[in-house]
């Protein structure tokens, strides 16, 4: 007997949860509703967490935002819950959108720390402000309606429930498999990756932010209407790390794993206030933490990505036939020979040392230049320069007659400037096709809703069949779908090269992307580099593999000491006294 595929098991769940108040006691009933109502906060930090590596401890402070926003509407001005849920999205929104302009710029733990302070604060209004009934909350909340039909009852709102979790959980997967959910996923790759592939690090960590307050929203709207009443004490710090465990416990990196960790969490809260006392006795209200606590580090130590990664491998997975599509629209390149970068005068200080000193050379279209030199010479930080990852202190860059001093990374990637790395960023969970997909930002247009909604089919069908494409030419058209964490080193780099191409570069500078490869390796690599002169593409190799090199270029700039050292073809460079002294070590 065959195993079932993935969509059928989707609708044999969907049928078992539409039949499940038929089938358990109205306490079993309530539960599932409060599990969903949980899992919907658990969704949108699997989106902000799991996805976008942002860890949020303040969830539960945008949850009482919209549950006391739809509250005091109801109970206070007599107005409709459904305008209740209008209200609690803009209030939400409005509260995370503020929230994110101030923090989302900041990095690491600081970002994480900064949750805390702002969840702490808001939790804090909840208790102190009049008309939200300070610390003994707002009751008497009414139900939901559907017209005539009251969804007070447990068994009546589960299904509004049911179909919000199943709603959010379809959007979230679409919102995944899309430029802004490729965007996201890039964060965890670190702020050099994604502005190179045209992404702002700052608007994608923030679309994540307001997503995940979204979901909050929904959260905090059915719980107003679920209970019937909030307090302060249901939003407070501890509501927020139990979130986030949820996340974790489930599996942050899916949005299903929201669903399922909301589940174990719940249960197993449930399961330790019934059976706790008969071990414990008197005390087992001062051990529930205790154990609680105990079972989630057990877990992490047993399952650290959690459960759905042990449920996904259990199922049978096939990729998706690539539909034939237009590819996508490409950009003109320019005449060969034409002046494509210019550098005037370049020069870039840290504090009191000089990384790069009144540096001058010009890249012409259509050829493959070399920058070269010893370590210290200042070549990866002229790299930089050229591509926005750092600014100069003195100096000019000019592309495609444009000045470019100074750009974001990301603003110049949209120009037409595309870069790997000396040591190969990839995102090793995601398959090759998405790795090369993330760098197809700039050329798409889809936004969160037209993504969400599906209605980016087209768009995305055009991207997936561009970059098979992409595969293809640097040769990994057969492992598309094959981890980029399980490729080769050399592998890795034609990779990058291929999502580097899927921008749809005018220029492709090269970090040492022969560093690292075997002999038949290398070769191939210059091959391709080659056939893409061919092709009308310009080429800036930073390399040191002098023999590499030299068999590559068309010119070459010799750097030493921050310096121009040397400028020519090849073979000029090669009989220059000084570059076969310094860089060459005599060789002829």
């Amino acid at each position: 007997m065959s195993a079932l595929s993935p969509r059928a098991l989707a609708i044999v769940a969907i049928v078992l949860a539409l039949a499940a108040p038929h089938l358990v006691s109205a306490f079993y009933v309530t539960l599932l509703n409060y599990i969903g109502v949980y899992a919907l906060v658990a969704i949108g930090l699997t989106l902000l967490t799991g996805v976008a590596g942002v860890v949020s401890f303040g969830q539960a402070a945008l949850v009482g935002i919209a549950a006391y926003a739809t509250a005091w509407l109801t109970t206070t001005q007599g107005l409709s819950p459904w305008i209740g849920l209008g209200f609690a999205l803009v209030s939400t929104l409005a509260a995370a959108a503020l929230i994110g302009l101030i923090t989302m710029r900041l990095k690491g733990h600081l970002l994480s720390l900064s949750t805390v302070a702002w969840g702490l604060a808001i939790a804090f209004c909840f208790g102190n402000v009049d008309g939200l009934g300070n610390f003994t909350g707002i009751a008497a909340i009414p139900p939901i309606y559907l017209g005539p039909i009251s969804l007070g009852p447990s068994q009546r709102i589960y299904y509004l429930i049911l179909a919000v979790v199943v709603a959010g959980l379809w959007l979230a997967r679409n919102l995944l498999d899309s430029r802004v959910g490729r965007a996201m996923r890039a964060l965890r790759g670190g702020a050099l990756l994604v502005e190179s592939v045209a992404v702002d690090p700052f608007r994608a960590r923030l679309t994540a932010f307001l997503l995940a307050a979204a979901f909050a929203a929904l959260s905090g709207w059915l719980y107003a209407h679920l209970g019937r009443f909030v307090s302060p004490s249901s939003f407070d710090a501890g509501a927020g790390i139990e979130y986030l465990m949820m996340a974790m416990i489930g599996g942050a990196a899916s949005p299903l794993g929201g669903l399922i960790g909301a589940a174990l969490i719940t249960w197993a809260k449930n399961a330790i206030q019934d059976y706790l006392p008969l071990i414990a006795g008197g005390a087992a209200g001062q051990l529930e933490i205790v154990v609680f606590s105990a079972l989630f580090i057990l877990f992490l130590q047993r399952a650290r990505d959690g459960v759905t990664p042990y449920l996904a491998a259990l199922l049978p997975w096939r990729p998706a036939p690539l539909a034939p599509a237009p590819l996508l629209p490409r950009r003109a390149l320019p005449s060969p020979g034409a002046p494509l970068l210019t550098l005037e005068h370049v020069e870039r200080r840290f504090k009191g040392l000089i990384a790069v000193s009144d540096l001058s050379f010009e890249v012409k279209a259509v050829e493959i230049l070399g920058l070269i030199g010893p370590n210290g010479a200042g070549k990866s930080t002229t790299f930089n320069l050229i591509t926005g990852a750092l600014a100069p202190s003195a100096g000019a860059i000019r592309f495609l007659g444009e000045t470019v001093t100074g750009k974001r990374q990301y603003v110049i990637a949209r120009s037409g400037i595309a870069r790997t790395f000396q040591h190969v960023k990839l995102r090793p969970r995601m398959s090759a096709l998405d790795n090369v997909l993330i760098g197809a930002f700039g050329r798409l247009s889809s936004g969160v809703f037209r993504a969400a909604l599906r209605l980016n089919r087209a768009e995305e069908a055009s991207a997936r069949h561009d970059a098979q494409r992409a595969l293809e030419r640097v040769g990994l058209g057969a492992r598309a779908f094959d981890l980029a964490g399980q490729l080769s080193l050399g592998e890795q780099r034609l990779l990058e090269i291929a999502r580097a191409l899927m921008t749809d570069p005018i220029l492709l500078v090269l970090d040492e992307p022969a560093a690292g490869l075997r002999r038949a390796e290398k070769q191939a690599l210059a091959d391709l580099l080659r056939d893409l002169r061919g092709e009308g593409l310009t080429i800036l190799v930073v390399e040191h593999d002098m023999d590499f090199v030299m068999n590559l270029v068309d010119r070459l700039v010799v750097m030493d000491f921050g310096c121009k050292l040397a400028e020519g073809p090849p073979v000029a460079v090669r009989a220059d006294a000084r570059v076969r002294e310094a860089y060459l070590g005599g060789v002829a």
